[in-house]
């Protein structure tokens, strides 16, 4: 939940990188509460909570897009290749560019510890 909360913190920070778990967990948390509201409306029958998960899921156009540019961004390339739907899937899924690249540094670098020889 953590990453999901990160992520909406920074609602509309397109700069920078994001790593694979921010986005992953970002995509399944937003897709289980767009899916569980909408499961929600049809088995109560309650027209609101459909109307719910439409304002829902306008409110996290923009979140969504900007964790999907920082991801691209994490593997070197233009946040434009989002557009791409199969390439940028690809894309998701590979490991972060090691070290600093144009867009930042690296996420990954800077949340795991590094062991020192004693």
């Amino acid at each position: 939940m953590n990453w999901y909360l990160k992520v909406l913190q920074n609602y509309a920070g397109f700069e920078g990188r994001a790593r694979r778990k921010e986005y992953w967990m970002f995509s399944l948390i937003n897709l289980a509460i767009a899916y569980g509201l909408q499961i929600l409306a049809f088995v109560m029958e309650v027209p609101a909570l459909l109307f719910l998960s439409v304002i829902y899921l306008l409110g996290v156009l923009i979140p969504t897009i900007a964790v999907g540019v920082r991801r691209m961004h994490d593997v070197g390339k233009s946040g434009w290749f989002l557009l791409v739907p199969i390439y940028s899937f690809i894309l998701a899924c590979t490991d972060s560019e090691p070290g600093d690249n144009q867009y930042g540094a690296n996420p990954k670098a800077e949340e795991e510890p590094t062991l020192q020889k004693v």
